[in-house]
């Protein structure tokens, strides 16, 4: 399959409900799947993204075909879900690829990056650059399809039981943070820690842990951080735009009728606009409520993202000398979003200044 007309086919950045889709066979068989996914049901705007998929693909096939979607740890842990699918435990997975770094740091490509591309910019990626192909020949080693489903937008940078004034303030600090952002923070003397989610409320309560980043403050309130921790950072430089992913087991998916191969792609492109819509309309009423009721809200240190920037650097350097696969990747990625930052600056970033200029 060629992969840059598969995602454009996809219809990344097209709501599936404006899209016409495609008649059916008057035989068209029913088949039913399953979907891993790596978030708890807790948290509807995230997992509600597979839930999404899963219920326009009912629609469209008039429920002939059914995908039952189960949350972390239903049927495998939220970091299971990427070798669920590749072994076909279950046909379809739902995650955030980064979730994947200790297997090889390509994969955080397919989701976020330190200091890497937003929302927008990935998606030009995906449908113009080399990003279909790129991910689709990295992740066909391991035998899955990965799709566009979802996008949180810029995260926060979480939240901290102390304020942090300067770089030295990062130097033991023990913050949940994984992957690639936990190795630059390293740099610095930060001690990152992998905890899931449902543990990280009672791990900063008790001061087990000094600082946690998970998402920003729709989900961020609902999961209470900001009883256990006053102070609410920003940016999270390490997650400018982080794309979740439908991943689909490649024989699975090749076994399926074209025209259920299709309608899954536009319900995976229409989950992937619903969620950012719906984490940018929750939001600003979710900030507005955390401050109201007592968060201190912090901007980074330029001192402390200009280090965090530099270290970055170093990673990517350290890792592109050791992985050919990653530097491939990288080059690609890092000059593809460079073009993208100049135009951003210009038009969109001009704007949005003089805009907030006026608030």
């Amino acid at each position: 399959m060629e992969r840059r007309s598969f995602l454009k086919k996809a219809g990344v950045g097209i709501a599936a409900g404006a899209v016409a889709m495609p008649a059916l066979a008057q035989n068209a068989p029913t088949i039913k799947w399953r979907l891993a996914s790596s978030f708890p049901k807790s948290l509807d705007t995230i997992y509600g993204g597979a839930e999404h998929m899963a219920k326009r693909v009912s629609e469209a096939t008039g429920g002939k075909f059914q995908i039952q979607v189960f949350a972390a740890g239903e049927i495998v842990p939220g970091p299971g879900v990427l070798d669920a699918v590749k072994d076909n435990t279950v046909e379809m997975g739902h995650t955030v690829s980064y979730y994947f770094y200790g297997k090889d740091p390509t994969y955080a490509f397919d989701a976020a990056v330190p200091f890497g591309m937003t929302n927008r910019q990935m998606d030009a990626w995906y449908r113009y650059g080399n990003g279909t192909k790129l991910m689709g020949d990295f992740f066909a080693k391991v035998n899955i399809i990965p799709i566009p489903c979802g996008n949180t937008g810029t995260q926060m940078g979480g939240w901290y039981r102390k304020e942090i004034k300067t770089v030295a303030d990062l130097k033991g600090l023990k913050i949940r943070i994984g992957g690639f952002a936990g190795a630059v923070l390293s740099k610095l003397g930060a001690v990152p820690q992998q905890i899931p989610g449902s543990d990280i409320y009672p791990a900063l309560e008790k001061g087990t842990i000094d600082a946690a980043e998970w998402v920003g403050p729709y989900d961020d309130q609902k999961l209470g951080f900001n009883k256990v921790a006053k102070f609410y950072y920003y940016p999270g430089w390490w997650e400018g735009g982080p794309q979740v992913s439908a991943y689909i087991n490649a024989k699975k998916f090749a076994e399926l009728p074209k025209e259920y191969q299709t309608i899954l792609q536009l319900a995976c492109a229409d989950a992937h606009v619903d969620m950012i819509a719906k984490y940018d309309a929750k939001n600003p009423t979710a900030l507005k409520q955390l401050v109201g009721s007592g968060t201190v809200l912090k901007q980074f240190p330029k001192e402390v993202l200009d280090a965090s920037y530099k270290a970055a650097m170093e990673v990517y350097a350290e890792t592109s000398s050791s992985n050919a696969e990653f530097k491939k990747v990288y080059e690609d990625y890092r000059k593809f979003m460079d073009d993208q930052n100049v135009w951003h600056r210009v038009a969109e970033g001009s704007y949005a200044n003089f805009m907030f200029s006026k608030r």
